[in-house]
């Protein structure tokens, strides 16, 4: 089931993980062990949580790294769905 337009993970990363626990992004980063400039990326929707940042996050911030991933794959999918009319294929079935 997709979600209705959910909110990109960095969102609910900031919202719920960070700010929360009154970290700064560098602190996160650090904690991550990622760079400022890959997570601040992240929470500003310019990249998206690949299976090893979902590892840490979890490791991090808990929940499990699938939950994670689910979250990035119902934002991209429904980034997908919302240009689907454009997508032009061949029914073979």
């Amino acid at each position: 089931m997709v979600m209705h337009n959910p909110p990109h993970p960095g969102e609910v990363i900031r919202e719920l993980c960070i700010e929360p626990l009154g970290l700064t992004v560098t602190e996160a980063a650090d904690g991550l062990g990622v760079s400022r400039k890959t997570l601040s990326a992240l929470l500003n929707g310019r990249f998206g949580i690949s299976p090893e940042m979902a590892i840490r996050l979890s490791k991090a911030f808990g929940g499990s790294a699938e939950s994670w991933i689910i979250q990035q794959a119902q934002y991209d999918l429904w980034q997908a769905l919302q240009k689907a009319d454009v997508i032009k294929v061949k029914a073979f079935a």
